[in-house]
């Protein structure tokens, strides 16, 4: 009896499984999540990607539980986050916790559950777009035209208390363009932009990302027309150029006058005058030639005699070559010539 109802079970499930496989009825296929994202620190959302259904209707239901911890829980909102989404609010998040989390897919035909994920909200920080994005041509007087955006943070995030630090990053580019240009703003909310091309209708986007996360989504693009006559005049560029070399060169004079100095001076420094020993450089000023030769040691310089005469007593004296050897014998032997001086006299007298 008893084998004939277990036969009679085995056939009924054989039968019933013949049954689904023919109407294509299998159990769910394996979710995925593929990200998770904090807009503010306070609170953050993860969404999953369903697997096949089976042919068959589908629930999934998320379960987390925190690290250190071992007691499940189920997602708290499945709404706010949109489909396949489950959106953890200020009571269910703490930072510097890890989240531990998987998806679990069921049907009538069975169970597949994801992976698990571990989740930091610190780390997964993505704000949103800036808001109330507004752009605008300025033409001061005298100064360069300028394109001036400004815009405000998002209303999620409380930058007063400091817990929050946003930066900001611009792009704008001509309407047919194909690349953009990109500007840094750092933590301004409105920046001033100068190089444009006169004519041209601009398109200008501006993101914003905390300290530590992701680059947020672009702000929807706001056009511009820069009007054909956006140059600038130059003259006033000139001016303060003139002014400003007028003062330094104004401020330059006064500093040499306050030193005692001449221009002349300053730029032409006089040549350093002789330094001898001993030297009086006032004979050089009086012009007195006997003086300053005597000063530096020329005795009997020049001489007093014409040139002329000397000449003549010269050629008179080397027209003797005797009386020429004896005066250079002499010189070299003076006591020699005395004695021929005296032998002479004596043969005279």
């Amino acid at each position: 009896m008893k084998e004939n109802v277990a036969s009679a079970t085995v056939f009924t499930l054989l039968l019933f499984l013949n049954t689904c496989l023919l109407n294509g009825q299998l159990p769910p296929g394996k979710p995925e999540i593929f990200k998770c994202r904090s807009p503010n620190k306070e609170t953050f959302t993860c969404w999953w990607r369903p697997g096949t259904d089976g042919g068959l209707p589908t629930n999934y239901s998320l379960t987390y539980h925190r690290e250190g911890e071992t007691l499940m829980h189920e997602c708290p909102d499945y709404i706010t986050g949109g489909p396949n989404s489950c959106h953890f609010g200020k009571q269910y998040t703490s930072m510097w916790r890890t989240y531990i989390m998987m998806v679990n897919a069921t049907n009538q035909m069975g169970s597949s559950f994801s992976d698990e994920l571990y989740v930091d909200v610190t780390y997964i920080v993505q704000p949103d777009p800036p808001l109330e994005l507004a752009v605008e041509v300025k033409q001061p007087e005298d100064r360069k035209p300028y394109l001036w955006i400004k815009w405000s943070p998002p209303t999620l995030i409380d930058l007063k208390t400091g817990w929050f630090t946003l930066l900001y990053e611009i792009r704008l580019k001509p309407e047919k363009a194909a690349e953009w240009e990109i500007h840094f703003a750092g933590q301004q909310t409105e920046f001033k932009i100068l190089s444009l091309h006169p004519g041209q209708k601009y398109l200008v986007q501006v993101r914003c990302k905390p300290d530590h996360g992701y680059w947020s989504a672009w702000s929807p693009a706001t056009f511009i027309q820069i009007p054909s006559d956006f140059t600038m005049n130059d003259t006033t560029v000139w001016i303060s150029v003139a002014v400003l070399s007028a003062v330094i060169c104004l401020i330059i004079v006064w500093a040499v006058a306050l030193k005692g100095y001449s221009m002349v001076t300053c730029i032409f420094p006089p040549v350093p005058g002789p330094k001898i020993k001993g030297f009086d450089a006032h004979l050089l000023e009086k012009g007195k030639s006997e003086e300053l030769l005597s000063a530096l040691g020329c005795q009997d310089f020049p001489p007093t005699s014409d040139y002329e005469d000397l000449l003549v007593e010269y050629l008179e004296v080397d027209d003797s070559e005797d009386q020429h050897l004896m005066s250079v014998h002499s010189k070299e032997h003076p006591s020699q010539e005395r004695e021929q001086r005296q032998a002479q006299e004596a043969r005279d007298s």
